[in-house]
């Protein structure tokens, strides 16, 4: 559905990163039409001054929804933004919600930051901090057992499939940057290969670089 035009669309602010997948992917599954800006994170684009005014912190995906005309930053309030437009991938107030939002929680506080430290010390910079790429392989390999536990007998992190899985995914397909073998961690594994099947996920992927989903060993 992208680089639809009409007054609905969504202009979608975003580069290759788990954080940018995250909402090309939700646009994707949710059928919502949108156009695409790519913002070169490589090159310093998002300090510019016409994207800070959309994104104040500097940082990639971004939205403005021209139906409602709000212009919003940071991934995990753009995919709950999007489901409350939308009534879909996202439960009403409840248990299953508070059960979204403690995992959808886990994965803003936990696995971005967490395996985002590893893609920096161990993918980018190794050697430079013996001690730092030590920690975070340990809490990124902590975080994958906690992930392979949730899902025992469970296809998707929550009771279907939703924003939490939208979320986490994108962060597991850099399984590569993280050196990290998915064969380890079966339950993740099936998970994970189960959402990479989807067409949307596949489509999502592959903005704003046309990119296939990585497919673990």
């Amino acid at each position: 559905m992208a680089n639809q035009a009409g007054n609905k669309i969504i202009d979608l602010y975003t580069w290759s990163t788990p954080n940018g997948r995250k909402v090309s992917i939700m646009l994707e599954e949710l059928g919502l039409p949108y156009r695409v800006f790519p913002i070169d994170i490589t090159k310093g684009e998002q300090h510019a001054e016409d994207f800070i005014e959309i994104s104040p912190n500097h940082k990639i995906p971004a939205i403005v929804d021209h139906e409602t005309g709000l212009q919003l930053m940071e991934s995990g309030a753009i995919l709950m933004y999007l489901a409350h437009k939308t009534g879909k991938l996202m439960s009403a107030i409840g248990d299953r919600y508070w059960q979204e939002m403690e995992w959808l929680m886990f994965q803003m506080g936990h696995i971005g930051p967490m395996l985002g430290q590893t893609h920096h010390f161990v993918k980018f910079n190794p050697g430079k901090s013996p001690y730092a790429e030590a920690r975070y392989r340990k809490e990124n390999a902590r975080l994958y057992r906690v992930l392979e536990h949730r899902l025992q007998g469970r296809n998707y992190i929550t009771e279907d499939y939703s924003i939490v899985d939208i979320a986490t995914w994108p962060w597991i397909s850099r399984f590569e940057f993280q050196q990290m073998e998915l064969s380890e961690y079966p339950n993740l594994k099936d998970w994970y290969l189960r959402i990479a099947g989807r067409a949307a996920v596949q489509r999502g992927y592959a903005v704003p670089t046309e990119l296939e989903v990585p497919i673990p060993d």
